[in-house]
């Protein structure tokens, strides 16, 4: 969605600055995984906090900002998607004395985004009477953790911002200084909260998964070059590395085949590689199920044969059929880094490279026909990533949690897999 509020009585008064000549992100930067919630114009990443839309007061679009515009609230806004481990980067400028705040693992299990959501706090330190070192000032885990060796750049202009997140270590960024570190596992964090106002919220800074947040204080606070990227877990059980395919043999596999066709006569090892011959169509699949995991493989296409098609199935669940209930990582020749969405599975994608039940790459990044290539995916909980050669092509979110068998298609041409590895996550 594709949306431009202007209503010029509520936008806010500050000293002109313009905003940047384009928000939208690199193909440099998509390719490290960053997504886009606010590009200057599109408000679709958003709404209210425990509303269906975005408000339709109180927050507007201008000069390409996303601001909280002087007079009738709309309430705070969060991100539709929910995000795990991350890195958010974006920019905020206040009026004088103004109050907001950006809130983290944000969740809809209380009446207000405070009580589950920790706190970047947005301030005008000098008009609120703040000293900069107060655990209410800009840049604060708001009320228990004191920003240090912070530049806060006064009302008017604008600053950056950088949030980290990442198996509960959590870092706040003010205009290129890390201000703030807190470990939320940790006793000295429930030490703090539960000597706080927070202690009686029994959710709060609980969830390993929520949404970012834009509070509404009932101040002119105004944000840009809004970008996020969900970072890949770092609870990867020690030591678990499976070898799906080392090479040698297939007892890891079982296969489905139509017209009664037999595992052998369609996969073989030659040379340490796994040969597909593409007929019948099918899959192997793995004989144990997996929920949460990072899959790493290696595939090419015989270039003597020509270009094909294939994929990499995940979380195949149901009856087995020529295109069993999955998610589907492309390995098309050209559209390596798509998704198919197989049998209806609850999950979520960039509709703007949605066309029915695919969702296309972000851009190409195949290496030339008879070349290895490549593929990362990471399964964790309700969000897919998955990267070809080193580069993120394609997110899914809101996705279906439930063990599954991992497969591999049989669907037509030659196709070779080597190095077939998972790693279990918790």
């Amino acid at each position: 969605m594709r949306s431009l509020l202007l209503v010029p009585f509520l936008t806010l008064t500050l000293p002109a600055q313009d905003a940047p000549a384009t928000q939208a992100l690199s193909e440099s930067q998509q390719a490290q995984g960053w997504v886009s919630l606010f590009d200057g114009e599109d408000i679709g990443a958003w709404r209210g906090f425990r509303k269906d839309g975005f408000p339709a007061v109180g927050w507007v679009v201008a000069d390409g900002t996303l601001q909280r515009a002087k007079g009738a609230g709309g309430g705070d806004l969060i991100t539709r998607r929910q995000f795990g481990d991350f890195e958010l980067e974006l920019q905020f400028r206040t009026t004088n004395k103004a109050n907001s705040g950006i809130l983290y693992l944000v969740t809809e299990q209380e009446d207000q985004s405070y009580w589950t959501g920790a706190e970047f706090q947005v301030l005008d330190d000098e008009g609120a009477g703040v000293t900069a070192d107060a655990a209410t000032s800009a840049g604060a885990l708001y009320g228990l953790v004191s920003p240090k060796d912070k530049t806060l750049r006064p009302a008017g202009q604008w600053n950056d911002a950088r949030v980290v997140v990442r198996a509960g270590n959590v870092e706040h960024w003010l205009n290129g200084t890390r201000i703030v570190t807190a470990n939320l596992n940790s006793q000295e964090w429930r030490d703090k909260v539960n000597s706080s106002k927070f202690a009686k919220w029994r959710h709060f800074a609980k969830a390993t998964r929520g949404h970012i947040c834009l509070q509404d204080h009932g101040d002119p606070v105004a944000y840009r070059d809004i970008r996020i990227r969900e970072l890949p877990p770092a609870s990867i059980r020690r030591g678990a590395k499976v070898a799906l395919f080392d090479g040698s043999d297939l007892s890891a596999w079982d296969c489905f085949l139509r017209d009664d066709g037999k595992k052998d006569e369609v996969w073989r090892i030659e040379d340490g590689v796994l040969v597909c011959t593409g007929k019948p169509r099918g899959y192997l699949y793995t004989k144990d199920k997996y929920d949460n995991f990072i899959l790493r493989l290696k595939w090419r296409f015989d270039p003597a044969k020509g270009a094909g098609n294939s994929g990499v199935l995940l979380r195949a669940t149901g009856e087995h059929k020529t295109w069993p209930r999955s998610i589907e990582a492309q390995l098309h020749s050209g559209n390596a880094g798509d998704f198919w969405n197989i049998g209806e599975v609850p999950m979520q994608t960039d509709k703007s490279r949605q066309r029915r039940r695919n969702t296309k790459k972000s851009h190409g990044n195949e290496k030339p026909l008879g070349q290895w290539n490549d593929y990362e995916i990471i399964v964790d909980g309700p969000w897919v990533r998955l990267s070809v050669n080193g580069e993120v092509l394609n997110e899914a979110w809101g996705c279906e949690v439930i063990p599954g068998h991992i497969g591999l298609q049989s669907e037509g041409a030659e196709i070779h897999f080597r190095d077939i590895e998972l790693i279990p996550l918790r």
